[in-house]
């Protein structure tokens, strides 16, 4: 009720405000009409998910119906809001998985992190004007490729802030985004939201070869603590043309620090990928490395689309304190009405030990595509190799979509 109220009260501010614009200016028909001429959606997702390891956890299985439904209303002396509703249900009593954090069926199943849920997605206040956006509330935030902060659309619960965010493009190449974050609301319900003191600054801007990015990630749990993990970085990706072949390349490396009342040290991150568009296949190398300080200590993106990275058979949520290098080989194109994706991914400590070195293998297939203007659907198919005491895991999905 915490969280939600925060957001409420957000809402309240701005019509708070609006009515005195009323009171004062006459507004009211302009108000009404802002809010009656408002889009409303609704996003609905029926997806089959099963999870077979290698271990003492039982097979786990689940059928979930994932629903967002949102309302924008339209702009007022350029403010408008949104308010968006969140829940997921299992189906036909398919819920044979474990979601640790918020008590379902623990230690007995391989985890499957879609706990049943309702609740407030996002609900905000927008000023837009001459090249600033301003968000006050619960929002989706996200930078970049979602590396460092993302939704994790990918789950049922996904990730947002509560928070204020502010975006400046004063032109078509510079973009300037700040966001202060007070809560973090993660994938697990309400069972592992966070309070937080955290900044996100990013500043790009696109030159003929590509974009360059600077960001200044500074994190820190309010938990009447001290810790802080701050992320300083760079990174550059653009594509170019040679004939008919699309050449796509992305180079990216930050510093960051951990620090706690006991503890201090220090990683870095570095990304190389290189890619060629032939005949409509896209093929792409990359290089990822999360350091190690040491051995003991991995440099950690808590923020993340975690899903996205290092294989969809989530074996590296966390980076292990070895660090972890992952080589990846991924062939994309299209077939019939859809998409499909081959990867390959070969994993490493980024600093060895004596047990832990090689750290196991992974093969990802994906199929996607639409129907009509309103559906989607999708196979998925993660399969890894464990080594240094990691389990083998296969993991498949199956899903259909509605937007409307």
């Amino acid at each position: 009720m915490k969280t939600l109220s925060k957001s409420l009260i957000s809402i309240a501010v701005f019509s708070a405000s609006a009515g005195t614009l009323v009171r004062h200016q006459a507004g009211a028909s302009e108000l009404s009409e802002a809010v009656a001429s408002g889009k409303a959606s609704i996003n609905l997702r029926l997806r089959y998910e099963d999870v077979s390891q290698d271990n003492a956890a039982e097979d786990a299985s689940a059928l979930t119906l994932r629903t967002l439904l949102s309302y924008t209303t339209g702009t007022y002396k350029n403010f408008s809001a949104k308010i968006e509703m969140e829940d997921n249900r299992i189906v036909f009593g398919q819920g044979d998985y474990t979601v640790g954090p918020t008590g379902y069926n623990p230690g007995v199943y391989s985890v499957i992190a879609d706990p049943e849920h309702t609740e407030l997605d996002q609900g905000y206040v927008q000023y837009a004007n001459d090249g600033v956006t301003v968000k006050v509330g619960r929002q989706v935030i996200t930078m970049d490729n979602h590396r460092f902060i993302g939704h994790v659309g990918w789950r049922n619960d996904r990730q947002t802030f509560d928070g204020v965010s502010f975006g400046y493009k004063p032109s078509k190449n510079l973009d300037v985004k700040y966001a202060y974050i007070s809560q973090r609301n993660r994938i697990f319900a309400e069972a592992a939201d966070l309070d937080a003191k955290d900044h996100l600054l990013n500043v790009s801007y696109q030159i003929s070869v590509g974009k360059l990015t600077g960001y200044s990630y500074m994190l820190e749990v309010d938990n009447d603590t001290d810790n802080a993990l701050d992320t300083i970085g760079a990174r550059f990706t653009g594509k170019s043309k040679v004939g008919s072949t699309g050449i796509l390349y992305t180079a990216e490396f930050a510093k960051q620090s951990s620090e706690t009342a006991t503890t201090d040290f220090d990683a870095d991150y570095l990304l190389l990928e290189a890619g060629a568009v032939i005949s409509g296949i896209t093929a792409k190398v990359a290089y990822e490395s999360l350091g190690s300080d040491n051995g003991a200590y991995g440099f950690s993106t808590p923020l993340a689309t975690l899903h996205k990275f290092n294989g969809w058979a989530d074996l590296f949520l966390g980076t292990p304190a070895q660090g972890l290098v992952d080589t990846s080989f991924t062939l994309t194109g299209k077939a019939g009405s859809g998409k499909w994706l081959v990867s390959y991914h070969d994993f490493e400590a980024d600093e060895a030990s004596d047990t832990i070195d090689d750290l196991g293998s992974e093969i990802d297939l994906q199929y996607t595509g639409k129907f009509s203007k309103h559906y989607s659907y999708g196979l998925k198919y993660a399969a890894y190799s464990g080594e240094s005491g990691r389990v083998d895991t296969d993991k498949l999905w199956l899903w259909v979509g509605a937007k409307f």
